[in-house]
């Protein structure tokens, strides 16, 4: 608020009238056209939920962590028959010098099964149990193999047609100069109710991926909200073993405030009366904000919102 911490003294009092006359007309200016209510702007400012700072940790934990995005450092697609891995150049997936040795082992694919054998004097293990030779699980059963070897973890994906081997390393150069997470303040106005209509038959979305593949999703329904007046649709979708919908949408600060390719949401299934509560503030970057090695699924065509939605996670920050 606007406040004059002196008054000019009586003996100048006269001479003033007009600065007076001024200040008094800013004064009243700032009070009709600002929009003035009697509050300070800091009063105006919303105290974060406590559960809503937790949920900020976690993702913290989900980029940067020990088994966060920020260290994979490889993906290689696997085509039928055999990929050498290791870190002399003459392998099929090259890994870095000083982070394994020149000849780790290798991927055998044959269809969707894929094995891997390790090469003579390399120590692989499995669960902290030492293997030579095994089958490797997809992340698409709910408990992938996680193949160890040295300071580096392998694990095999699959989309679709497409099995990938993708590898961590705790100490790459991603994670150890990550920039951190930045949101926009929470805003209480971006916790929309909203309602689930089921589709009568569940849908397959079809959608392509951040690695130039085509993704499958299973849709169950849509999750239909209000903004200023107007009527949207998400379409949501259903994910194995998961208790909340996912929704990959896009709004009018993609490629300017947030990620360009869009964002991601989770949103917990609804109540017996089919109530829902899309809470924005908890939209955050898909892990191809973060790294080359990932397979994010853009936005169906209808998930494309004609309307800015400033909350939840900002644009990923550039590494210095």
């Amino acid at each position: 608020m606007f406040c004059e911490a002196t008054l000019p003294s009586s003996t100048s009092r006269g001479r003033s009238t007009g600065w007076l006359s001024a200040r008094i007309f800013i004064l009243l200016a700032a009070l009709i056209f600002g929009g003035y209510s009697g509050r300070s702007a800091e009063s105006d400012k919303e105290t974060p939920p406590a559960d809503w700072l937790a949920w900020q940790q976690a993702r913290q934990e989900s980029i940067a962590g020990t088994n966060g995005w920020t260290t994979l450092i490889s993906l290689k697609w696997l085509p039928d028959g055999q990929t050498y891995v290791g870190a002399d150049s003459t392998n099929q997936l090259v890994l870095p010098t000083g982070r394994a040795v020149g000849a780790v082992g290798v991927f055998s694919r044959s269809g969707k099964t894929v094995r891997f054998a390790a090469a003579p004097g390399v120590v692989a293990t499995v669960g902290g149990v030492a293997v030579h030779e095994l089958e490797m699980k997809t992340d698409a059963t709910e408990n992938p193999t996680k193949l160890t070897i040295g300071v580096l973890t392998f694990v095999v994906i699959e989309r679709g047609e497409r099995f990938g081997v993708r590898v961590r390393d705790p100490e790459s150069p991603a994670r150890l100069h990550f920039a951190g997470l930045k949101y926009f303040p929470y805003d209480p106005a971006w916790r929309i109710a909203g309602r689930f209509e089921p589709f009568t038959l569940v849908k397959i979305v079809r959608v392509p991926d951040a690695s130039g593949g085509i993704q499958q999703l299973t849709s169950p329904g849509e999750l239909v909200f209000t903004n200023a007046g107007q009527e949207y649709r998400l379409a949501a979708v259903a994910e194995r073993g998961d208790d909340e919908f996912f929704v990959i949408f896009k709004d009018r600060t993609a490629g300017d405030t947030t990620y360009p390719a869009g964002r991601f949401l989770y949103v917990a299934q609804p109540d017996t009366a089919g109530r829902v509560t899309l809470d924005f503030n908890r939209a955050f970057n898909p892990p191809c904000g973060f790294t080359l090695f990932a397979t994010c699924p853009r936005p169906p065509i209808q998930n494309t919102l004609p309307f800015a939605i400033p909350a939840g996670e900002r644009k990923p920050v550039e590494p210095e």
